[in-house]
């Protein structure tokens, strides 16, 4: 599967940070401490594609983002993989719903998301794979876990054991009484007669009637939800990754169980970290398509809304804050980028380098977007016209390879 073009950006001074980058993960480590490895690797999981690219989405994908540059700023060759969960119920349902076939509606939801990371200026993933095509690792995955024990059989369906991963359950920290209530909520099928414990999970999906399957060693079906990813973080990426990312949501089960799974297929803990983007909200309310109050990117760019704007508007608060979308906030991050280029658009200015490191040290802790944006506030605000000839256009490079505001 392709994925979207890469943008341009631009060289600046290399990075400086002497304490390394640190990320909060789920297990609050401080992780990545620079010049421990010789690459860094980034496993994002991506859309299910039965609908337009949402606020909740590019708020995801954006903060990774920001990583992935920060990781080039400071000299790391980044290997980033994202996945399609182009087979699964929900696409299945929303194609009954519409009269039209699941590929059609996988295919130009897909489109349009690549359309709306372009426009947001995302790096792309070096990966892009659907889970129809990752089809084959998956099945040789689920093939290894019946092998060693770690995976058995429910009439047509494989399950996974979750008990052959000591650390399951430890990366979310949530009791077994919520674990299975969310699992129910999520994708689960805790009451499933025949398996061996509630949250045992499912790997490959029989063929039912009326479903889309495929002809494999494991007989006539399709993969589950957590095995797709783990089959292609580990194809692409290796044993085990630097970065297992993706929104709050997906922490469990999806994010624990597809980690288990890694380590029963490996012997390795799957990632040195797992980071968790914030979900977003409308005016209060959680953003759900349950509730029909999402607010789509495509939506704003017909509008004629800036991207950096709509980029800076998700830069706002902090990546892991659950916070909501609003006119307002949109407003201020539309007037704070006419700021910006008002700024720029002198000749001379105050000299860039202070607030450069100070974009870099903001980044550098956990993505620190709000102290960022200060920075080139107060920057923006000594703009007098006079001064360094290479301020403006140095902070220009800065906003476009550390932030991806192109200005």
């Amino acid at each position: 599967m392709i994925s979207w073009p890469t943008p341009f950006i631009p060289k600046i001074d290399e990075g400086a940070y002497p304490n390394g980058i640190n990320m909060w993960s789920s297990e609050f480590e401080r992780l990545i401490p620079t010049g421990t490895v010789a690459h860094a690797d980034l496993y994002v999981c991506g859309i299910t594609p039965y609908d337009a690219t949402h606020m909740g989405h590019a708020a995801t994908y954006v903060a990774f983002d920001l990583l992935h540059r920060v990781w080039l700023d400071a000299g790391y060759p980044a290997r980033y993989v994202q996945n399609v969960t182009d087979i699964d119920d929900p696409l299945l349902v929303r194609a009954a719903e519409r009269g039209v076939s699941w590929e059609s509606i996988a295919e130009n939801e897909t489109q349009l998301f690549r359309e709306d990371m372009t426009a947001l200026r995302v790096i792309p993933p070096m990966a892009y794979i659907g889970a129809v095509e990752s089809i084959p690792l998956v099945v040789e995955a689920v093939e290894k876990l019946l092998r060693s024990g770690h995976a058995y059989w429910v009439e047509s369906d494989v399950y996974f054991n979750v008990a052959s991963d000591p650390e399951f359950g430890g990366r979310s920290h949530l009791s077994v009484d919520q674990q299975l209530k969310i699992f129910g909520e999520r994708g689960g099928d805790p009451d499933r007669i025949g398996k061996r414990a509630p949250l045992d999970c499912l790997l490959w999906r029989g063929q039912r009637e009326g479903e889309p399957f495929w002809e494999s060693a494991l007989g006539a079906g399709r993969p589950g939800w957590h095995i797709e990813c783990s089959a292609i973080a580990l194809n692409y990426l290796g044993s085990s990754i630097d970065v297992q990312g993706g929104g709050s949501d997906l922490l469990f089960p999806h994010h624990d169980m597809g980690a288990s799974e890694a380590f029963a297929l490996t012997g390795n803990r799957f990632a040195r970290n797992f980071v968790h983007a914030g979900m977003i909200g409308l005016d209060g309310e959680k953003m759900s398509k349950s509730k029909g109050n999402l607010v789509f990117v495509s939506k704003l760019r017909q509008a004629g809304v800036d991207p950096n704007a709509i980029r800076l508007a998700l830069m706002e608060s902090h990546y892991r804050s659950n916070r909501d979308w609003s006119e307002d906030l949109l407003n201020r991050a539309t007037s704070r980028l006419h700021t910006w280029r008002e700024a720029l658009a002198h000749s001379r200015g105050t000299s860039a380098t202070e607030t450069i490191e100070r974009i870099r040290k903001s980044l550098a802790n956990d993505l620190d977007t709000p102290s960022a944006l200060a920075a080139v506030d107060q920057w923006s605000a000594l703009q007098n016209g006079e001064g360094e000839v290479g301020g403006p256009g140095a902070m220009s490079r800065a906003l476009d390879a550390l932030l991806g505001i192109a200005i």
